[in-house]
């Protein structure tokens, strides 16, 4: 469920075409593009002179020794290593770690294996990061370590990265991991445990919305209700995480779908425990595990509170099934 459309999270400014915000919803938004970007050439697997990389492999910080002469201004995308899982594909929510290098200038970008970073998720080929990352995972397997040349067109442009201390024209270096891939449609199967009888009932539906019932004549709770109906073996989610989810929301009054995250075109991202979705979101996700399906239902004051937001009434008990794919 969204008041206004933009993105839910914050993406890095290191590595970001642009950046939006919103205020607080329900549900994750759909990101839109920026406007008019740059022509970037065609990758190619190779231009002289070369980077040359050393240190731990896949997974690990990559040292990256710069060649003698200038870049030959060539976008270049190098399969250092590959993956033997499946390929990326465009729209693939996609979790990358990254090494980075001016080659201009000689100087050590941050990486997410810096004591602060943390791997990039984004949508491949959403436009909403550079090039270099946008594009280059497209058609690489999950596993793959990338040699990523990127000239101004697929990098910072004539604007550089203050942030980075990038100056405009630069050409920067990346070596990527592709830790994980989930295409739009993704979603949790396997054994589902129903909620009390007190709690709407959940179908599954295979790629597409659950089917919640609310239970007949039951009266809404007026506090927060959590009920796990999948119960997950990965990481615990923790505040300021973004999740890659699947969600379907309706409402408590007379069961009506007022959301899904699969009219907006599968699986959205979102960031948790910050204030950026409704409250009941954040208090009901965060400690929850990667790979559970979570039933909330969220009452009044820790939803909208009496402000209407389209087809949901003021003062309206919400009801959630969110399927948690990924946390960053």
């Amino acid at each position: 469920m969204r008041r206004t459309a933009g993105l839910l999270f914050t993406l890095p400014l290191l590595l970001a075409v642009a950046c939006s915000s919103s205020p607080k919803a329900a549900g994750p938004a759909t990101p839109s593009a920026p406007s008019a970007p740059p022509t970037v050439p065609a990758p190619v697997g190779e231009a002289s002179p070369m980077p040359v990389l050393s240190g731990g492999g896949f997974g690990s910080k990559a040292t990256i020794t710069l060649p003698e002469g200038q870049p030959s201004g060539q976008f270049v995308v190098n399969t250092v290593s590959e993956g033997d899982r499946p390929a990326v594909n465009k729209g693939d929510w996609v979790t990358v770690n990254y090494t980075a290098k001016d080659w201009t200038t000689g100087k050590d970008l941050p990486s997410s294996y810096d004591p602060s970073g943390k791997p990039q998720l984004y949508q491949a080929g959403s436009g909403q990061l550079v090039p270099a990352l946008d594009q280059s995972v497209i058609g690489k397997k999950v596993g793959s370590r990338l040699l990523v040349v990127a000239p101004p067109t697929a990098a910072f442009g004539e604007q550089g990265s203050t942030q980075l201390g990038v100056s405009k024209g630069d050409t920067v270096v990346f070596v990527l991991d592709i830790m994980e891939s989930l295409p739009q449609d993704s979603t949790l199967s396997g054994a589902m445990t129903q909620p009390p009888a007190n709690l709407p009932q959940v179908k599954d539906n295979g790629k597409a919305p659950v089917t919640i019932t609310v239970p007949a004549g039951q009266a809404a709770p007026t506090d927060l209700q959590q009920a796990v109906l999948i119960k997950g073996e990965g990481k615990q989610v923790k505040t300021g995480q973004t999740l890659v989810v699947q969600y379907t929301g309706v409402l408590w009054n007379n069961g009506q779908q007022f959301d899904a995250s699969w009219t907006h075109g599968g699986a959205q991202a979102v960031q948790i425990g910050t204030g950026s979705v409704i409250e009941g979101w954040d208090k009901g996700l965060v400690g929850q595990t990667v790979g559970s399906r979570i039933q909330l239902v969220v009452p009044p004051g820790l939803g909208y509170k009496d402000q209407a937001q389209g087809s949901v009434p003021p003062n309206s008990t919400l009801v959630f099934v969110i399927d948690i794919l990924e946390a960053v």
